[in-house]
């Protein structure tokens, strides 16, 4: 005799609970006093709390203090409608820096009081179109810059050299007095040749060895030479995920990258109080296409270089990696598109967020035991 299946009956709440909980937003309710009161387990993972620990908490204890989530749910009560805000910061230092898109809405079934209504918060993370519109960003960047400095080195070095060479030879018959002119052209050209040789590794198309790599090490190398050079006077934090799994590169290609990018950020950060902070994590669900295959690349390794600087002025935050952009005296704006071609190189994202007193370069790359997925 088969034996009947026990049958067990799930409660309304608890069908409820398993549905939340199989959503990949994070849902989050608050009472009419902005007191947690419910969190799913995506809310969970993205604010780094249990619900037992979130539902002792109001929402001004998790999120910044100038982010636009408070203002958020004070309109969707005074509306009494969905309001709606991309890009919003609800990082704190436990977590790091996390900019999600959000939905405030009311709860219908909640009756309101002199409280004000309870409200139901949506947390989204930036889209992959976003992620995939920052990768082909940087690709054009990078293409642009690769026959840009093709065509420095076909059309100008070569009428240079003539023009040193003429220059040289005047230098021979004209008076001490006009010699120093004839010094300067050669010393302009030189100049320029430089400037030149510095834009044609931007031609370099060789296929990069790429090998596993442990970013933690490099990480290391790099806080090490800063600290004994140009950023002597800066306090570095390093938050990492020690079970990061390692990833897929070149070494010397990726200390040159995060030794411009920790360079940039101690020269941003203020004189007093300077600070640079280096972070790693482990993020799931980023896949993007390889360029020129079938490939899928899982890009789970986030690794973030930040500073508290000014941060990046307006008028050039959405062109900050393209060639000849720069906030320096006398910088050449190379050093970040050649940042930009690198990581492109190794198939990887590179993205820009700027504030005041806040400013994050977030690279995410392959990870060696995860790079293709099926």
């Amino acid at each position: 005799m088969v034996a009947e299946k026990e049958i067990v009956e799930i409660s309304p709440e608890g069908q409820m609970d398993a549905i939340l909980n199989s959503i990949s937003d994070g849902i989050l309710t608050i009472d009419g006093l902005d007191n947690i009161t419910y969190a799913n387990v995506a809310a969970e993972q993205l604010l780094g709390s249990s619900l037992p620990i979130l539902r002792r908490k109001n929402l001004k204890d998790i999120v910044p203090q100038d982010s636009p989530l408070m203002a958020l749910a004070a309109n969707a009560r005074s509306k009494k409608a969905v309001v709606t805000e991309y890009d919003v910061n609800v990082g704190n230092p436990k977590i790091g820096a996390l900019n999600i898109d959000i939905h405030v809405s009311p709860l219908l079934d909640e009756l309101d009081d002199e409280r004000g209504s309870a409200l139901l918060i949506q947390m989204q993370k930036r889209s992959i179109a976003y992620k995939i519109n920052q990768q082909q960003t940087h690709r054009n960047a990078t293409r642009s810059v690769s026959g840009m400095a093709a065509l420095l080195a076909h059309e100008i070095k070569n009428p240079l050299s003539g023009i040193k060479g003429s220059a040289q030879i005047l230098s021979q018959e004209v008076s001490e007095e006009d010699r120093p002119l004839t010094d300067l052209i050669c010393e302009e050209v030189d100049r320029i040749c430089t400037l030149v040789d510095r834009m044609e590794v931007f031609t370099d198309h060789r296929y990069i060895e790429k090998r596993e790599l442990n970013i933690h090490s490099i990480l290391e190398h790099v806080r090490k030479l800063a600290e004994n050079g140009f950023g002597k006077q800066v306090h570095f934090v390093e938050l990492y995920d020690p079970s990061l799994p390692e990833t897929i590169g070149d070494k010397g290609a990726l200390i040159q990258v995060f030794l411009n990018l920790v360079k940039n950020a101690c020269e941003a950060a203020p004189r007093e109080n300077a600070q640079v902070i280096l972070t790693t994590a482990y993020r799931q669900g980023v896949r993007i296409a390889s360029e020129g295959t079938n490939e899928m690349l899982n890009l789970p390794l986030e690794i973030c270089v930040i500073d508290n600087g000014p941060g990046i002025p307006e008028e050039i935050k959405a062109n900050i990696f393209d060639p000849f952009v720069t906030t320096k005296n006398g910088g050449t704006g190379l050093g970040l598109a050649l940042v930009a071609k690198t990581i492109s190189d190794h198939g990887g994202i590179l993205e820009c967020e700027s504030g005041a007193g806040k400013t994050i370069f977030r690279i995410l790359l392959p990870a060696a035991n995860t790079r293709r997925v099926e």
